[in-house]
């Protein structure tokens, strides 16, 4: 199994997740020329693709979701909130209502060889999931805008071999920054984001020897940078100094606007 970030941001965010036989993706708030230009890197084309799995509603993760799924009719997975909010949206034209695959947060699902189990996450959206994948023995999860994380989130991503992980601010640049003071709260508060310090520390609690790759994603444009996340990150692994030094740990960061080299399960 492998994951492909094709972008993640702030300001659009799609992800590819597939074995030889199967391939998905996670979000698609990117153009649709951008993401077939991003499935053609991989070799691969929308026809291709098995499923989109859709997070939540919010623009950055579906404002390429009607073009894609109208041209090649592909199957969409997301919760019933979401897909309600999803069929409310104007912006993202006619999607065909037998394109749409509800599907429960905690309940797994199946796309050919590919375990999919969503999770609740915090983000204020209609009914906002995670996505963990099983292949065999392998695991993997994508998890973004969390906006905060408890005993529930930890169980969840425990045990996994690639984690894709939300570090979407510096909560100080967030802070002295020209956003809003209610956007700046949103953000902050347990429903918007993740910033690099808890992400730092959410990962200290996942953290295991099985564990072969973290990319950090979902980065704020205005409020971060790739190398603060990360050290950020690295600092708070050393900090918690669990026999696994942060310089030593495999993170990276995943690209705003580029392809980001694919990850596979070893």
């Amino acid at each position: 199994m492998e994951l492909c970030s094709i972008a993640s941001g702030s300001s659009g965010n799609c992800i590819y997740v597939g074995t030889q036989s199967t391939h998905l993706l996670v979000d698609v708030g990117i153009s649709g020329k951008r993401t077939e230009n991003g499935l053609n890197s991989l070799g691969l084309t929308g026809r291709d693709l098995d499923g989109i799995l859709i997070t939540h509603e919010h623009s950055d993760h579906v404002s390429g979701l009607g073009v894609l799924s109208r041209k090649y009719h592909i199957p969409i997975y997301a919760t019933e909130g979401t897909i309600r909010a999803i069929r409310n949206s104007s912006s993202l034209g006619k999607i065909e209502e037998e394109l749409f695959i509800p599907i429960q947060a905690d309940n797994s699902f199946t796309v050919k060889d590919i375990v999919v189990n969503p999770m609740r996450t915090s983000h204020d959206a209609g009914e906002p999931v995670a996505y963990r994948f099983r292949h065999g023995k392998q695991k993997m999860a994508i998890a973004t805008d969390l906006g905060t994380y408890n005993d529930y989130t930890v169980e969840c991503l425990k045990g996994m071999d690639v984690l894709f992980l939300e570090a979407n601010h510096d909560v100080n640049m967030l802070q002295v920054g020209p956003y809003p003071y209610a956007l700046k709260q949103r953000i902050l508060g347990d429903r918007g984001h993740l910033s690099n310090e808890r992400s730092g520390q959410l990962l200290k609690r996942i953290l295991h020897d099985g564990l072969q790759a973290v990319i950090l994603g979902h980065l704020s444009k205005e409020n971060n940078l790739p190398e603060l996340a990360y050290e950020t990150v690295r600092i708070e692994l050393v900090m918690g100094a669990k026999g696994c030094p942060g310089n030593e740990f495999p993170i990276t960061v995943a690209k705003r606007d580029e392809v980001s080299p694919r990850i596979c399960i070893a």
